[in-house]
């Protein structure tokens, strides 16, 4: 049985800090160097691996190119022969996803399993041949920047400007004035949270991986938790009504009758909390639209079951979520799905104890290719 992880020991990869006072200290606050966080760390795939896996069209890939103060930006599949010569300095080969498609790559990520699964976004792993990079620049997001070949040089420095240059197929910073420096090493970390400006420059060929959590758009996870809402929505369908609306002579004016039915229609919409969490849920669970599943070839035998790389799988009190679905669980049942959702795997013994119900629900998400036999 997979252990949960101990969120108050000391660990490794955190510079001896436990998960707990990393985050108190640093999480959304400040930057963090761990030297040798990683001591043996090795890079999830070759380098003709990884351009391999950039000439596919499920695999989003970009390639950048620095020529003195000009820069180009590429969007993949991006053929081995399209690719510059591994000699040329200044150019980045960035490849997103990758822990949906290596499995090394996905087992750095279990390395983050302190943080919400539901802030993740993924590892995203960038080649880089002599001086290349993306420039100054800003996330949105937090980040660890993990050194996993060669070497690459960091400068990093709050935001003070967030101005980019213009004329770019890049957002790069325009004034970028750096307070810190560090060449990292392979094994070496860095953590970033949103809002620092960095730049990244390889001392000689390197590969870093960075591993992104993403913080969702108000305005973006409001809509897309409003449209799940309304399509759940199977009450019978209510029309405005006016029979008090009298002659008008400014038929241009938006009555304030229907003003009113608007906000409430709105507030209806958001006023049940159990749908409200399904929604959301199921929002952040839907997959992007460039993953797909391959059904397991066999279904359950006498081992367990873990989850498909690209799944991604939540819960609340009341339900549990997996890949944009939802399904109500409580009970035995219930603790079951929250373990597959935590540790990513149910062993045979804990999958004995599935009721019927959830055997028959995991047959269906191994045949859908959500899971796989472990």
């Amino acid at each position: 049985m997979t252990p949960l992880l101990d969120t108050s020991a000391p660990t490794v990869p955190l510079g001896g800090l436990s998960p707990r006072q990393f985050m108190r200290r640093h999480w959304q606050k400040r930057p963090l160097l761990i030297r040798q966080a990683l001591p043996n760390v090795k890079a999830p795939l070759t380098r003709a691996a990884l351009f391999e896996l950039a000439s596919r069209e499920e695999v989003t890939s970009r390639l950048v190119c620095q020529d003195g103060e000009d820069w180009s930006l590429r969007r993949g599949p991006l053929k081995r022969r399209s690719l510059p010569p591994v000699a040329r300095p200044g150019w980045t080969l960035l490849v997103q996803g990758l822990d949906r498609h290596v499995p090394a790559a996905h087992e750095l990520l279990s390395l983050f399993r302190f943080l919400p699964a539901a802030r993740l976004d993924d590892l995203m792993l960038s080649w880089a041949s002599d001086g290349g990079g993306v420039g100054p620049h800003l996330d949105s997001y937090d980040v660890f920047l993990i050194q996993v070949q060669g070497r690459r040089r960091w400068r990093i420095g709050p935001a003070r400007d967030s101005a980019l240059r213009p004329g770019l197929p890049l957002k790069i910073l325009a004034t970028f004035v750096p307070e810190e420096e560090w060449l990292l090493e392979p094994g070496d970390m860095l953590y970033l949270p949103p809002g620092w400006a960095h730049e990244g420059v390889a001392v000689g060929e390197c590969m870093t991986a960075s591993v992104g959590f993403r913080a969702p758009e108000r305005a973006e996870l409001a809509r897309d938790v409003l449209s799940r809402l309304l399509e759940d929505d199977d009450a019978p369908p209510v029309l405005y009504r006016d029979p008090s609306q009298g002659a008008t002579d400014t038929p241009g004016q938006v009555p304030v009758a229907l003003q009113r039915f608007a906000a409430d229609a709105v507030a209806r919409a958001v006023r049940n909390p159990r749908l409200l969490q399904s929604a959301l849920g199921e929002a952040l669970t839907e997959p992007p639209s460039t993953v797909w599943f391959i059904p397991s070839a066999s279904l359950l035998s006498a081992g367990g079951v873990r989850l498909d790389p690209a799944s991604r799988m939540l819960y609340d009190k009341a339900h549990v979520f997996l890949n944009g679905e939802s399904w109500q669980a409580s009970g035995r049942d219930a603790t079951l799905m929250r373990r597959l959702a935590d540790v990513r795997e149910l062993c045979a013994e804990e999958l004995a104890r599935a009721s019927d119900a959830a055997r028959e629900l995991i047959l269906q998400w191994l045949e859908d290719g959500w899971l796989h036999p472990a």
